[in-house]
């Protein structure tokens, strides 16, 4: 079995320039969540950049300010949880499913 530096180096320059690809996309896709019944949404770039904050005039009740702030907190959360799992699905993508190093032909590995 041979191990051919030169290849691997290529294939290690290659995975950097797709995951680098991956990640500037990443700034111009959303994912959107909301909570409260949609009185509060959010729109958040797989980037991690909070994009959009709406909320319903219908939420907005000055006796209640805990629960408003409550929704915020939830839908900021989840598009964030959902940013993230864009962000990973992406990078994995990118690195053409590769676990580690495995599919770059090192012996052993």
């Amino acid at each position: 079995m041979s191990f051919d530096m030169n290849q691997m180096m290529q294939q290690v320059q290659q995975m950097q320039a797709e995951m680098l690809k991956a990640q500037e996309g990443l700034k111009d896709e959303v994912v959107e969540a909301s909570a409260g019944g949609r009185m509060v949404t959010v729109k958040v770039s797989g980037a991690l950049e909070l994009k959009e904050l709406r909320v319903d005039p219908e939420a907005v009740d000055p006796g209640d300010v805990e629960l408003l702030q409550d929704m915020v907190l939830a839908a900021v959360n989840e598009a964030l949880r959902s940013a993230q799992e864009l962000a990973s699905s992406r990078m994995n993508q990118a690195a053409g499913g590769l676990g580690g190093l495995g599919g770059l032909g090192l012996p052993g590995v």
